[in-house]
């Protein structure tokens, strides 16, 4: 009878062994599975949410991931699931790459906007400027005094414009100077309009010569660079 009862219990002990065993497998075939579907699920997402949300679905991927890694010492068929967990982190790694760039570029974009606002806010005043080229608050009664305080700005800060700069300068004085074509119209009077023509005659032959000179430096910054 003990006999008996000792070879039950064995057996029990041996099920409740393999039962455990095979729950164990069972969880991690669905922790690989769950994995493997989440970054399929990532390839839905509308780019412009993927970039939105990015950092939320990294920190969620790292931690399926790490799970997915995890489990893999709990399956028979280890290879297979690992295989899969690759393939899928593979397809992951070029999702990220393709977002990170277009986030990088973003930001650069961003940035060189500000900037752009910066120097707009430095010759015209803060706030005077918007992301277009609207001069429509430039009128016969103040457009004197932005040509004066734009030359006095510029001749401040000339020696540390870049080419780049100097571009935008440019399209914003010939953008000026179209309103002046307009404002002459709604009657800027005689005086104004001569202290304009003798400000833009010291700015045109200035600006020039700083600007190819801008130019000649960037040339021999990328000479130096390669040799």
């Amino acid at each position: 009878m003990k006999s008996s009862n000792l070879v039950v219990g064995m057996a029990l002990v041996a099920l409740s062994f393999t039962s455990c065993k095979d729950e164990k497998e069972t969880q991690a075939e669905k922790t690989v599975d769950t994995y493997v579907v989440y970054v399929d699920s990532l390839g839905n997402i509308g780019a412009e949410d993927a970039k939105a949300n990015w950092q939320a679905i990294e920190a969620s991927y790292q931690m399926r991931s790490s799970e997915a890694e995890a489990a893999i010492v709990d399956l028979k068929n280890s290879e297979k699931a690992q295989a899969r967990i690759d393939a899928s982190k593979a397809k992951y790694e070029e999702m990220r790459a393709k977002y990170q760039a277009e986030l990088d570029s973003d930001i650069k974009l961003a940035s060189k906007s500000n900037y752009k606002m910066t120097l707009r806010n430095s010759l015209f005043g803060e706030g005077s400027m918007g992301e277009d080229f609207n001069f429509d608050w430039v009128t016969k009664d103040n457009i004197l005094k932005v040509y004066n305080d734009f030359n006095n700005e510029y001749d401040k800060n000339h020696n540390n414009y870049t080419r780049e700069d100097f571009d935008e300068i440019k399209a914003l004085y010939e953008a000026l100077d179209t309103r002046k074509n307009t404002v002459e119209k709604e009657g800027l009077s005689a005086d104004d309009n001569r202290k304009i023509s003798e400000l833009k005659f010291k700015f045109g032959p200035k600006f020039k010569v700083d600007r190819m000179g801008a130019k000649s430096g960037e040339n021999q910054d990328a000479k130096d660079a390669a040799n």
